[in-house]
């Protein structure tokens, strides 16, 4: 079970800091057991506008987490935190 968590990686084609973050956030997910999707700021030129300089981008909820590099002793806390007070 999720616990209610959703992380969501912003980033673009091409972009090698964001393929760095996926494998970071695919091996999170698979050991925690919480879905993961990935969006293309690249489709979105609200996201194109918002996000460009700092991808990739790890929100956790909608709310942003992380950009640039993930961190994954922060990622997890971040999820046991939020499986913990909800």
């Amino acid at each position: 079970m999720s616990g209610g968590v959703l992380i969501t990686l912003l980033g673009k084609p091409g972009c090698h800091l964001c393929d760095d973050a996926r494998a970071v956030i695919e091996r999170v997910a698979r050991d925690l057991g919480v879905p993961w999707e990935e969006r293309d700021i690249t489709l979105s030129e609200r996201d194109t506008e918002q996000y460009w300089e700092q991808i990739p981008v790890t929100l956790i909820n909608g709310v942003q987490h992380d950009f640039w590099r993930v961190d994954e002793s922060r990622l997890r806390a971040a999820i046991e935190n939020l499986r913990e007070t909800s």
